[in-house]
């Protein structure tokens, strides 16, 4: 009964729509309104006003959706969304000083004598906006106003025209910064929780265990991984509107004719590109650049962006005066002096009376100070100039509520669609049908695009993507990445700016184009770029890496990157080391060779009989990984049968427990019941449960078990032989890396051993308890030293001793502290000499391959290898 209820939520909600009725109160009044129906007429006809709820009931229901709504605005977790105002600002700012007409004047110019100029140069100044701006209608309406015109002068054709600048006006919808991207991560970072959950279930349902390995979990993402992975589709975009414009330009002169720069190629064009291109190139590059570099979290380039766009905008609406630039100069000069200084000196104020960099922290100060002088001048500017800055608030205040308002709206609406079963029942018709994975995203994505002829983006984003991108997530056939689901979706949301007859980019400029343009010549225009933007979606889903690379790469190269013994790039390294290991083999053997003809015995027993294995781990790694390939070989030979019944079992296995779901559920409302006919009814229908429970066990194919049991044996013999590498791997390395670590100690131990004699004879002249707190004091300042733990053992002992009144022992253990800090450095100086080249020998010819395991990061050279092979979707369906 509740999917009568279900569907009465969507009719209010379109038919609210329909009339005009604001999306912000559409969404959440739908959901209240369906929520306090269906709760009366559970009152009224069952006396009970959770019957129509698929679990809980009104209140939890209602409460649920205002956990969702205050979670838009209160979660620590979610604070990205702090990005959209900054990023709008940024836009709009960048709108009204004109620079963007600057941009489309001077690249008309420029591209105006190619074929097709006009057009090539509205979609490059499309994606340089989109870059800078992302604020579609601004984008379409410059664009409409500037070069429409323009281009109408110049005999090209009507749907040409329009259909170029409506689709470059788009752009500004994947090409990063975009706030449906910023959206888009929030919702697909709570739908990637949701989606390892159940893949978690899935997982324990088919092995028992309840820990999955991690490897096999859901990859989430966050406003800077969708940035990362949007920047070449987005490019794939622009190269096929330049493609298309083009072509189109050859075969058919007459649509998109040359247009001749009447003023020339001289020196003052090229100072007019120099300007107008420059500083929004710069602007992109140093918002984009700090998310990138991991220099800036996504709010803080927003806020970069802001400041940029305000700083450009000062001296943009004073150009042609005598001191128009001076802001501009003060802002780069002093940003100059701020990078030179904190690349130079330890400015942190906490650190001064160690550093003593007074005079350059002054000097920073300084400069933060006549910064902070430029953007209040640029911004006193911007609000004299034409009240500039106050219509530029009053517009990303507007732009932000509605996103906003959306948001919490739709989070109201997602409560009560779940209430009524709503996400079990698109679960289950979209996991039902034939073909897996793939029907279920082309099915999702035709309802997307369909979507887009009635709807904004913001709301598929936010009612659409928290409904379907879990279920998508967590199949772990396809194994998708969320940026990748990200990026697939925003590109299939860019079509509704498009099509017919909602489309808002087309609105935008039938708003401002002349009445000589009929409505139907834009339509016709767009369609060829709808298609182009669909034939980029096959694009980036036929070669994900287009879209995971980027976000890879730059974090397996970040500073906080993970070390390659992480379980998630486990599979990608010891696919490389395979292949590495066994090409490098002759020269492993012969660095292995000359580490056994070195000589040890000058070091301590303990450290040299760690050495003694290192030759044998390190040619035992061969035959290791030979196992590890013999055990791959059988899993692949075991698949075959499991492979072949594991698809038709698992489906069988949904099935019925689907039906036990549905059993349980009939079975709570026996429970509730007193009337013995109803009771008689609901138990004929467990009955007929049961038979179709077991007709379903019954279709499970005998050999099943069997393939089951003998796959997981494969996997658990071949989990073993790769633990066996792998520690083989470290045996064959650590204790070398870890020994040079030691030996180069040495300087540091002598540089400490006067402060341990000064110590020591402040020591001798104090009482037992006296003595015990001083060399409590002092182990703390060893623990800054490396290599001193034997002496600070020792000090430790004698501590113990003399605070429990042995002082003769104590006494003792302190004299024989100055022995042993020379043993120390003595051995380890000796060794400097001696043993170090020999283990520096075997440590570099080692390193990439026996010893790749122990780095603490990945090597430079070797992270594009990985990011590729991370990059790609790997079906790990049988795993579940």
């Amino acid at each position: 009964m509740e999917l009568y209820f279900l569907l009465l939520l969507f009719v209010i909600m379109i038919a609210a729509l329909g009339s005009g009725f604001p999306v912000a109160f559409a969404l959440p009044g739908a959901a209240i309104i369906t929520i306090a129906l269906a709760t009366v007429f559970g009152w009224l006809f069952f006396d009970d006003v959770t019957v129509f709820f698929a679990q809980d009931g009104p209140i939890q229901w209602l409460s649920a959706g205002v956990t969702n709504f205050r979670g838009v605005y209160w979660e620590v977790e979610r604070d990205t969304l702090i990005a959209i105002p900054l990023f709008i600002f940024m836009g709009i700012m960048l709108q009204r000083s004109r620079i963007a007409e600057d941009l489309l004047v001077t690249m008309a110019k420029l591209f105006g004598p190619v074929p097709g100029g006009l057009g090539i140069s509205v979609v490059l100044v499309g994606a340089l906006l989109a870059a800078t701006t992302g604020i579609v209608g601004a984008t379409v309406v410059a664009m409409g106003l500037i070069s429409l015109p323009a281009m109408m002068r110049n005999k090209y054709s009507p749907s040409l025209a329009s259909g170029t600048i409506c689709a470059s006006g788009t752009l500004g919808q994947i090409i990063p910064p975009s706030i449906v991207l910023i959206i888009l991560a929030d919702q697909l970072s709570s739908a990637s929780d949701q989606a390892s959950s159940a893949r978690k279930a899935l997982y324990k349902h088919a092995t028992g265990e309840v820990s999955m390995p991690s490897s096999l979990d859901v990859l989430s993402t966050s406003a800077g991984d969708m940035f990362l992975g949007a920047f070449l589709p987005g490019l794939v975009l622009v190269g096929l509107y330049l493609a298309y414009i083009l072509i189109a330009a050859i075969l058919r002169p007459s649509t998109a004719p040359a247009v001749p720069n009447e003023g020339g190629f001289d020196k003052s064009f090229a100072v007019q590109v120099f300007f107008s291109l420059v500083p929004p190139l710069v602007l992109i590059f140093v918002v984009l650049g700090s998310i990138v570099a991991g220099v800036a979290t996504v709010n803080q380039a927003g806020a970069i962006g802001a400041a940029g766009a305000t700083i450009m905008a000062g001296y943009r609406l004073y150009e042609g005066r005598k001191n128009a630039f001076h802001p501009a100069i003060l802002a780069i000069s002093s940003l100059v002096i701020i990078g030179f200084m904190t690349s130079m000196y330890d400015l942190n104020v906490r650190n001064l009376h160690v550093t003593g960099n007074q005079i350059p922290v002054a000097i920073t100060a300084v400069a933060v100070t006549a910064f902070m002088v430029a953007m209040f001048w640029s911004g006193f500017r911007t609000l004299k100039t034409d009240d500039t800055l106050k219509g530029v608030m009053l517009e990303t205040a507007k732009t932000t509520s509605m996103v906003f308002i959306i948001l919490l709206g739709a989070a109201m609406l997602t409560a009560a669609f779940r209430g009524f079963g709503g996400e079990e029942f698109v679960k289950h018709f979209l996991t039902g049908l034939p073909g897996g994975f793939w029907t279920q995203f082309f099915v999702v994505m035709l309802v997307i695009f369909l979507l887009g002829f009635f709807l904004d983006f913001i709301e598929i984003a936010v009612v659409v993507v928290p409904i379907v991108a879990p279920i998508l997530l967590a199949d772990p056939g396809a194994n998708v990445t969320a940026v990748w689901l990200g990026v697939m979706i925003g590109v299939n949301m860019q079509t509704s700016f498009l099509t017919p007859p909602f489309g808002f980019a087309l609105f935008y400029l039938r708003g401002v184009a002349s009445k000589a343009i009929s409505t139907l010549s834009i339509y016709r225009g767009v369609i060829p770029f709808i298609g182009l933007q669909l034939f980029a979606l096959v694009i980036v889903g036929s070669f994900p890496q287009l879209v995971n690379y980027l976000p890879n790469r730059f974090y397996l190269s970040s500073y906080n990157a993970p070390p390659p013994v992480n379980p998630k790039l486990e599979a990608c390294v010891e696919e490389y080391l395979a292949e590495e290991l066994i090409a490098q083999r002759p020269m492993l053997e012969v660095a292995i060779a000359e580490f056994e003809t070195a000589n040890f015995s000058g070091l301590p027993k303990k450290i040299a009989d760690g050495l003694k294995d290192v030759p044998a781990d390190a040619r035992a790694s061969f035959d290791r990984l030979a196992d590890v390939e013999a055990e791959f070989e059988g899993l692949a030979a075991t698949e075959v049968t499991y492979a072949s019944m594991h698809a038709g079992v698992r489906t069988l296995e949904r099935q019925i427990r689907l039906i036990e779901g549905e059993a349980k559920e009939i079975s709570k409302q026996i429970r509730r019941l007193d009337d013995a006919d109803e009771i008689a009814v609901l138990e004929a229908k467990l009955e007929v449960f049961d038979g179709e429970i077991a007709a379903l066990r019954n279709q499970i194919p005998a050999e099943w078990a069997d393939a089951q049991d003998a796959y997981q044996a494969q996997l658990k013999s071949l989990s073993k032989a790769q633990r066996k590498y792998r520690n083989t791997l470290d045996d064959g390395y650590q204790p070398v890396r870890d020994l040079i670590a030691v030996v180069s100690e040495a300087d540091g131990l002598a540089a400490f051993e006067p402060r341990l004699a000064e110590v020591l004879a402040e020591l001798a002249g104090q009482s037992d308890e006296d003595a015990a707190v001083t060399i409590k004091a002092f182990e703390g300042e060893m623990k800054t030293v490396a290599g001193i733990n034997p002496v600070k053992s020792m000090m430790s002992k004698a501590r113990r001793d003399l605070a429990k009144g042995k002082t003769e022992k104590g006494r003792d253990k302190l004299s024989q502290v100055s022995a042993i800090m020379a043993d120390e450095i003595a051995w380890r100086q000796a060794a400097q000499d001696s043993v170090m080249p020999a283990l520096i020998a075997y440590r570099d010819a080692a390193a990439m391959t026996i010893g790749l395991r122990s780095q603490s990061r990945l090597p430079d050279d070797i992270v594009p290898r990985i990011s590729s092979c991370k990059a790609k979707h790997r079906d790990i369906s049988l795993r579940f």
